[in-house]
């Protein structure tokens, strides 16, 4: 399964999947970094695009973990929506990777996706975000 992790989080996210064996459980997890979407300061719009597209593209795509930025994420989200990829925006791709990987230990045989944007949907129970 793969992560796709916005450029400014991705060595945090590696470090955290590095530790975890580059597995959750049964299933071997990947981090694709992604370029970053910020040029002098300001947002790339055709990089978000570029990015959300990159993994609506790949099928075995479970995560996007980006910035926070409401202006990004108003961009990529619909684009992420509709291939039903959850998102995590965060400050931390540590904490993020982390959470991702807990939520697929406990996944149960369905849709490793379904079970992502479920729990990432109603977070009470679910390790928590945080460094």
């Amino acid at each position: 399964m793969t992560a796709y992790v916005e450029a400014s989080l991705c060595p945090a996210a590696k470090k955290e999947l590095a530790q975890a064996h580059g597995e959750a459980g049964d299933v071997n997890v990947r981090a694709v970094c992604l370029p970053n979407p910020r040029e002098g300061g300001k947002l790339n719009l055709a990089i978000i695009g570029a990015n959300a597209r990159r993994a609506t593209e790949d099928s075995t795509a479970v995560v996007f973990i980006g910035a926070i930025d409401p202006r990004a994420s108003g961009f990529a989200d619909p684009i992420l929506e509709t291939a039903e990829i959850p998102t995590i925006y965060t400050d931390s791709g540590s904490a993020a990777m982390d959470r991702t990987l807990a939520i697929l230990r406990s996944a149960g045989s369905g849709s490793l996706r379904g079970e992502l944007q479920d729990r990432l949907a109603r977070p009470n129970g679910d390790p928590p975000l945080g460094d």
